[in-house]
């Protein structure tokens, strides 16, 4: 198979890539709300042929599109949910479109786009002649770590022989540091309301239930290992100084490296809440609203995406676009940009010191290393065979989450979309042609992983509609 070929298309195609991603970034929305961006990608990959099941997982914006026939079924992770407040329109200075409106500060915009690009290549390939299925995972609510982990448990990835998948960055790269497993539950006290000067023997503070639970869960953290992340945030403290409030909650993440150190610490959070509450003399409920596994890196397809980064090449940025890039990177914190080049290797700092933007692949040099954020592609990553590659769409040393980066994800984000839809065709066509590949990496796979993959969610969780990204 021809795989130059099959980048010249995603280049070919390239007008309209750019008209979708941007159609994404001009419609942010919240996780499971992306209504009219999942339309914008189903309608896309209908129209190439794929076979389209929506309603994953009981999640109107979960959805599989697929195309071929046969073994091996490989599976590319899409995403297109927005971060709330972070509004910013395609400038260099803090403009917000609509001030505390969402915006793409994660560039899902361009994750999702690229993904499907990469699919539809793929199905071309398979209709000259490439054998098996090419799948895309149209994945909702990634921010709120709930879209892959509700498809898992509805075992939409339970016959899928790999996955691929990427996310934007400041660097090109492929990815084999893990990631925390992690509990998002809350904690609601109830308490009895009274006058806090005329009769405050009267009452039962919900909020002292809350502010217990947190000054137990400080005592705890001595106790637990050094990797382990515990943040909270009170959601409702009552109204007003003199009510005694008969309401009050609180919400919780529990993270650590591993999914059963996770459960240990999230029982013992729940203890200390149960305990506060017969503090308090109030009475308290629990509602789990999402978890997610760790991130289990398969070095064997890891190492066929390096393969492809450096078939395709660096991401080659136009003047305009690198002084666009230059004038963001100076409004970032440098303490952070120096931060982030204390994190590459020598010979890598060397290249990348003092560049804007940097397109050229750097060399997966996270082995063995634990982030301490959490991705629900964990999930994914326990059930099949699972790697994922970083693409440079904003500055050096450019925060996710960020006002910078949402301008960035408009501005010249596409390059870096382009050229991580080209490394995951160019995998996927690998993994498709070549069923050795395939046995490899499932046989690491199933040395490496520990036991079945068994969902966090309680049987009765179902996906949390009211929960914004934090």
């Amino acid at each position: 198979m021809d795989k130059r070929a099959v980048f010249e298309t995603i280049d070919a195609d390239r007008e309209r890539f750019e008209e979708v991603a941007k159609a994404i970034w001009e419609t942010p929305e919240l996780g499971l709300h992306e209504e009219r961006s999942s339309k914008a990608l189903i309608d896309l990959l209908e129209a190439e042929g794929f076979e389209i099941e929506t309603d994953i997982g009981g999640m109107s914006t979960a959805f599989v599109a697929e195309y071929g026939s046969g073994g091996p079924v490989i599976g590319i992770l899409g995403e297109y949910d927005a971060l709330p407040g972070l509004s910013q329109s395609a400038s260099t200075e803090p403009d917000p479109i609509e001030p505390g409106a969402p915006g793409h500060g994660c560039g899902h915009n361009l994750y999702g786009t690229a993904c499907a690009w990469a699919a539809i290549a793929v199905a071309r390939a398979i209709d000259d002649g490439l054998p098996g299925t090419i799948r895309f995972y149209g994945c909702p609510a990634e921010e709120t770590l709930v879209g892959k982990v509700f498809m898992a448990r509805a075992g939409a990835f339970d016959d899928c022989d790999t996955a691929i998948t990427w996310h934007p960055s400041d660097r090109n790269r492929p990815q084999l540091g893990s990631s925390l497993a992690l509990d998002s539950l809350s904690f609601s006290y109830t308490g009895t309301a009274a006058h806090a000067g005329g009769s405050p023997e009267s009452g039962r503070s919900a909020l002292d239930g809350v502010e217990l639970l947190n000054a137990g869960v400080e005592r705890m953290r001595e106790h637990v290992p050094e990797k382990t992340r515990v943040h909270y945030a009170i959601t409702d403290g009552g109204g007003a100084p003199n009510v005694v409030p008969a309401e009050a909650s609180v919400w919780y993440f529990v993270r650590a490296p591993d999914r059963d150190e996770v459960d240990r610490i999230t029982k013992w959070v729940t203890d200390i809440a149960d305990a506060a509450a017969q503090m308090t003399h109030t009475s308290v409920e629990r509602r789990y609203i999402t978890g997610c596994y760790d991130f289990l890196p398969n070095e064997t397809v890891t190492d066929a995406l390096w393969e492809n980064m450096q078939e395709v090449g660096g991401v080659e940025f136009t003047e305009e676009q690198e002084t666009f890039a230059r004038e963001i990177q100076e409004t970032v914190d440098p303490d952070r940009i120096e931060a982030t080049l204390e994190k590459l290797p020598d010979e890598t700092r060397e290249r990348v010191e003092g560049r804007a933007v940097y397109g050229e692949p750097i060399k997966a040099y996270d082995e063995g290393e634990v982030s301490g954020g959490s991705t629900d592609v964990g999930d994914v990553s326990h059930i099949v065979p699972t790697a994922q590659l970083r693409a440079a769409t904003w500055p050096v040393g450019t925060p996710g989450h960020s006002w910078q980066a949402v301008a960035a994800n408009h501005e010249f984000g596409v390059e870096g979309a382009l050229y991580a839809a080209k490394v995951q065709a160019g995998t996927a066509i690998d993994l498709l042609s070549d069923p050795d590949l395939v046995d490899r990496a499932q046989a690491e796979f199933v040395e490496s992983r520990d036991g079945e993959y068994v969902t966090p969610l309680p049987e009765d969780v179902e996906p949390p509609f009211d929960v914004t990204a934090p």
